[in-house]
This record gives structure tokens, sequence and C-alpha cells, in this order.
């Protein structure tokens, strides 16, 4: 009798075998873009309003920073309190959860400053072969 259950089941991971699935694709994607990785920047440092992370963060849309927020949010990596204060507002800050990405994110960023200047010439080569040498990248 043929051996099916070596057909049906993945087959054993390696080291060197990068493997994301989607549902980790869709959150470092949503936990790791541009305006996420500023907003858990400030909040890191200490609990904001809205217009707070709006002034700490000039280029973002008021559209994009409630995007962000929510998604954040949604993820549990912060949490928006209700404050009892005249008019009401609300202020956001890292969760415990979000706590926890602070390392890996740390982990990502000196990983980039260590390798940028070898990524920079790579990209130069690619550049000038792509584009010939002294064309605007």
């Amino acid at each position: 009798m043929p051996d099916t259950h070596a057909a049906t089941s993945p087959s054993p991971r390696t080291d060197h075998e990068l493997r994301i699935g989607a549902a980790s694709r869709e959150l470092l994607g949503q936990v790791l873009d541009k305006w996420s990785l500023s907003v858990l920047n400030e909040l890191c440092e200490a609990p904001s309003r809205f217009n707070e992370l709006r002034r700490a963060i000039p280029a973002v849309s008021q559209k994009s920073l409630t995007s962000t927020l929510r998604r954040l949010e949604r993820n549990g990596i912060i949490e928006r309190r209700m404050l009892s204060t005249r008019p009401v507002s609300v202020e956001y800050r890292i969760t415990p959860l979000g706590k926890t990405v602070r390392e890996p994110i740390d982990g990502l960023l000196a990983w980039a400053a260590t390798h940028l200047p070898a990524i920079d010439a790579a990209r130069q080569r690619f550049d000038d072969e792509v584009l010939g040498p002294g064309e605007d990248h």
C-alpha cells in the first residue's frame, strides 16, 4: 500500500526556508508600514491624543492616521481610551502586547543600520545595470 501521508503533509522545515503565512504577512504589513512605525514610535514614549499624534507626525493625513490607529487597535497593539474631560477626548496608548513588538522592530532597525551601506551599493549596481550609469534613479 502506498504511503499517502508523505504526499499530503508539508515537507519538514529547513533552516534556510522562510515561510510566511497569509495571516503573518497581513499582520506584518499592518504593523510595519510607514505610518504604523511612526505612531508606535510616538506611543512608546507616552500616550497621546489624536491631534498630538498629528503634530508629532506632520506628514500623515488625518485619514491615514485614523486608518492606522484603527488597524493597530484592531490588532491589539494600541488601545483607545475615552478621557473624562470636557469636551470628552480620546487618548491612544501602547498595550502590553504592543510593547512586545519593540524588540523585533529594534532588531530590524539595527539590521538596516548595519547593512544599509551594502544595500545602497547593491541598489546603485542594479540601477546602473538597468538604467545605465549616470541616469536619474
